[in-house]
């Protein structure tokens, strides 16, 4: 929207225009609250009073955030593998894992005799830094590399894990000439894992506040304002970090903290879009900016609520889902999209009410301006309000297109794949399998009654894909049995040989045999995660029918929104499967992709479609319900526009963290934002609004 310039030789400014219908600026209890804390006085304690309490969060309460992960402790106590590892704490060394300290030659020669002899020289030292038991090392078939197994304590937190990781790391350093090392193994993934994030939290906020700040430079022009809603927005997302992270140790919840922080800033930056949006509007109907403030505040917060309620409560369905780390994500997300709203409605306006009009410099809106001419988005929208048909056909067509990506796309990956960049353990796991079997990584555990224990041995022994079996102890009536595979966990051959080995041992009467391991920890994973998506996503769009038939109070309109912001999420998680294959190397999504995308797209989808749709029945009391949706598309294109580009920005932002579930779901989300801000929220609603008019609001009318 054009403004006029202002300067300090201006001429006063004319009377005020009369305000739009008073419908645009509801009473009562809103109208009461936003008065008081954007009047003199009440803004600047308001300000006082966010500042007060969220240093004390800060500086009182600050924690660090629990992590999400694959292990058996991220299962639910029902999994079968969960079930093993809960079982190997009855087991002398129970609770430890083997790192593997692997040795090739540079030139991938054959290890010379005089080459054994030094590592096995070595190899004592190696197991004594980190306390271990002194085991040789074994020299692999093809006698290209040597093996040796350093037990590693795994019950300890990542980052725990990966001091020990350091300390044999360094031990290991400096092989024979000619030689190269490599630590890998679970405990070396893990660790991995942890040092991967030193200082990404950093970069993931510079680069969310630089993406952030050149979209408001863009959006208003001035070198001050963007200053206001990136404050606002910077405070509450560190509120919501460290809150996150208090409710995560209380009810010991498993999340990524960079999710979180995405989330916060880019809602609260749409939050702030929206109201400043409005505000600039209602400027040049009002000279006391404070009742242009009051107004603009009143007309969008209903919008505002509806949006924050329909996310939080999809967040919250997450509740649902088996896999602790869903579930966690669901908690921490819901509390920091809650602190945004709080900070978007109550910290914000005091901030624009302390700061004036003068905050637009150099383009201050004024009132008796020139309104603005017909907006870019409302003539594209009246194009395809003119052939709805053609409009609706064509759109729909390339949002199934997109979608049929989904078909054959792999899900589950293999934990040498779930790193952005390549690691020491993954390069290592790479050239392990080359020269010894795939599962010598990270063996299958089985453990069963110590009386049937041969028994087990014996038909897993004959199962396809199973190298070799050996007893690893026993203790209180019952037995534990390593078993080697030959594929490597997360493959599909792996999980076949998971699948086959249950199958032999549960056969095994009386012995009451369970199966696990990584290999088997990765399965488990996946057919849980597959569990949660046809159980939550039904959750997710009944609640966001709800929150729609609410806020709008029809059935036709709330029914087709729907429809079409899922399949707008499919087509989304198709075309960034795609890309990510095509173009980034993908070797397939994550098993928490599909559903956190899902809902994450249809959730924060819906905050666009109540933004629009909110202004169109506004303005549909005037004019009627298809020329309303095209005033609100132009009165709305350059905020949604705005808020989506904002926000495609922030999720993009997560490519910088190093685990590739954020690096896919950062490329997904963001692209479906903006294919639902560019081409659903822009021709195929306004189309769809053209085709059934007021049916739209049945059983209401506008």
């Amino acid at each position: 929207m054009s403004l006029t310039r202002t300067s300090s030789s201006s001429t006063p400014p004319p009377a005020p225009v009369a305000p739009r219908a008073a419908a645009s600026a509801p009473t009562g209890g809103w109208t009461g609250l936003i008065s008081r804390l954007t009047s003199r006085r009440g803004a600047w304690a308001t300000l006082l009073i966010a500042l007060v309490v969220a240093a004390g969060i800060i500086g009182g309460l600050r924690t660090e955030p629990p992590v999400g992960g694959g292990a058996a402790g991220a299962l639910p106590a029902s999994a079968e593998a969960r079930e093993v590892a809960d079982l190997q704490t009855h087991f002398a060394s129970g609770d430890q894992a083997p790192a593997l300290v692997l040795w090739t030659r540079a030139d991938g020669g054959p290890l010379t005799p005089a080459d054994v002899s030094a590592l096995r020289a070595q190899a004592p030292t190696i197991s004594a830094s980190v306390g271990a038991p002194r085991l040789p090392p074994t020299v692999a078939e093809d006698g290209r590399a040597a093996l040796l197994p350093v037990p590693v304590d795994v019950d300890r937190t990542n980052g725990q894990i990966a001091v020990t990781i350091a300390a044999l790391r360094q031990a290991a350093a400096g092989p024979p000439a000619g030689l190269e090392v490599h630590v890998t193994g679970g405990p070396a993934l893990g660790a991995d894992v942890a040092s991967a994030f030193d200082g990404a939290d950093l970069t993931l906020l510079l680069v969310t506040i630089a993406a952030v700040v050149l979209l408001l430079l863009l959006t208003y022009r001035s070198p001050t304002l963007w200053l206001v809603p990136l404050t606002v927005v910077a405070l509450a997302d560190q509120v919501a970090a460290v809150l996150a992270a208090q409710a995560g140790e209380i009810w010991d919840l498993r999340f990524d903290a960079g999710i979180i922080s995405v989330l916060v800033v880019g809602a609260g930056t749409n939050y702030a879009l929206l109201l400043i949006s409005r505000y600039r509007e209602e400027l040049r109907h009002q000279v006391d900016h404070r009742v242009a403030l009051r107004r603009a505040w009143c007309s969008t917060a209903g919008a505002v609520v509806a949006s924050n309620v329909t996310v939080v409560l999809s967040l919250l369905a997450l509740l649902l889902a088996a896999l602790p780390s869903t579930a966690g994500l669901g908690v921490a997300a819901a509390i920091g999209l809650l602190v945004a709203l709080a900070f978007g409605l109550v910290v914000l306006p005091a901030a624009l009410a302390v700061t004036g009009r003068g905050v637009f410099w150099p383009f201050v809106p004024q009132p008796g301006a020139p309104a603005p001419g017909p907006s870019l988005w409302g003539r594209v929208a009246g194009r395809s309000m003119r052939r709805p048909v053609l409009t609706t056909l064509v759109v729909l067509g390339l949002l199934a297109v997109l979608a049929s990506s989904l078909f054959g796309t792999r899900v589950g990956l293999a934990p040498t794949e779930k790193f952005r960049v390549a690691t020491e353990s993954q390069v290592g796991a790479e050239r392990l399998a080359l020269h010894f079997p795939s599962g010598e990584s990270a063996p299958l555990v089985v453990i069963a009654d110590e009386a049937a224990i041969d028994r087990v041995a014996g038909v897993a022994g004959q199962v396809d894909g199973v190298v070799s079996v050996h007893p690893a102890g026993a203790s209180g009536g019952l037995a534990r049995l390593t078993v080697t595979a030959e594929a490597a966990p997360g493959t599909t051959e792996g999980e076949r040989t998971v699948r086959a080995l249950r199958a032999a041992v549960h056969s095994v009467a009386g012995a009451e045999a369970k199966v696990g391991g990584e290999a088997a920890d990765l399965l488990d994973t996946r057919e849980f995660a597959d569990r949660d998506l046809r159980v939550v996503v039904p959750v997710i769009l009944g609640i966001v029918l709800l929150v729609l038939v609410a806020l709008l109070g029809a059935v036709v309109g709330p029914l087709v929104l729907l429809t079409v912001n899922a399949l707008s999420a499919l087509a989304a998680i198709g075309l960034g499967s795609w890309v990510g294959s095509a173009a980034l190397g993908f070797a397939g999504l994550d098993v928490n992709v599909p559903l956190l995308a899902f809902m994450f797209l249809v959730a924060l989808g819906v905050d666009y479609t109540i933004f629009l749709v909110h202004r169109a029945r506004e303005e549909a009391i005037e004019v009627g319900t298809v020329e309303g949706m095209r005033r609100a598309v132009g009165a709305t294109g350059t905020v949604i526009t705005s808020a989506g580009v904002v926000l495609a920005a922030v999720f993009a932002a997560l490519g910088v963290l190093p685990l590739m579930v954020l690096a896919q779901m950062g490329l997904i989300v963001g692209l479906g934002v903006l294919v639902d801000t560019f081409v659903v929220r822009t021709l195929l609603v306004p189309a769809l609004f053209a085709l059934l008019g007021d049916r739209m609001w049945w059983p209401r009318r506008p």
